[in-house]
């Protein structure tokens, strides 16, 4: 319903009815969600106007979330156009990866020291199982959640909480959403044989294997990331 003289916005009843600290969370859990799992796509401008319709909140509490946002480096402000999901230039995006192979290679060296202990077997099993699934994946959504928690099951076996907040600030799905749509099969039917190979290196407790293994997988990712035209990144 929009809003008259004699009448307030739908969005203001909203927010007087929530905690505002509660309604910047809400709002940020949304805003979030949707990069992830791309409803909204890298370089997409985030209308304030359009979003607190949508959301029924006021334009404090949306503010303040692109603003957290933009600190975790998922969304940038930019002068005269204001919130874009972002987009990485090609040189982040290999700095980023440079990075990863460290963290990761790390979390699997100590995810296979872990899974002796039968809660954390326990849990990166099941945490992993839809890698074991043989049905061909298409680029989308569903694969970049696999995926997501594929490397998430290795950091959290690893049992370095520190691990995990890094490895996941790195791991931008901005950047996954930006290449997704130049992936090929081949590319992706790759991704899923390395992770299986992966996996049972960790479940074996062969550490060496199992971080070389990510080093050989990341720096792949790195390979069919680089071969995306240029037009897909920033500049």
């Amino acid at each position: 319903m929009v809003g008259t003289a004699n009448s307030r916005p739908c969005s203001e009843g909203v927010d007087e009815g929530r905690h505002r600290g509660g309604t910047v969370d809400y709002v940020l859990d949304h805003l979030r969600a949707g990069v992830m799992q791309g409803r909204y796509a890298p370089g997409q401008r985030l209308i304030e106007a359009d979003l607190t319709r949508d959301l029924r909140v006021s334009r404090g509490p949306l503010r303040e979330a692109l603003r957290r946002l933009s600190a975790e480096g998922l969304v940038e402000m930019v002068p005269n156009r204001g919130a874009l999901v972002r987009r990485l230039t090609l040189r982040e995006m290999r700095e980023l990866f440079q990075i990863r192979v460290g963290l990761e290679a790390l979390a699997a060296q100590l995810a296979a020291q872990a899974v002796g202990e039968a809660e954390v077997r326990e849990r990166f099993e099941r945490e992993i199982g839809p890698i074991w699934d043989q049905t061909p994946r298409l680029a989308g959504p569903d694969y970049i959640n696999e995926n997501h928690r594929f490397h998430d099951a290795i950091t959290q076996a690893s049992g370095n909480e520190q691990l995990m907040k890094l490895t996941r600030q790195l791991r931008l799905p901005a950047l996954m959403y930006q290449i997704v749509g130049t992936l090929k099969p081949e590319n992706i039917a790759a991704s899923v044989a390395e992770h299986r190979l992966i996996a049972r290196a960790i479940l074996d407790g062969d550490g060496q294997r199992a971080q070389e293994l990510v080093r050989s997988h990341l720096s792949r990712a790195l390979d069919v990331a680089e071969a995306t035209p240029n037009q897909w990144f920033s500049a």
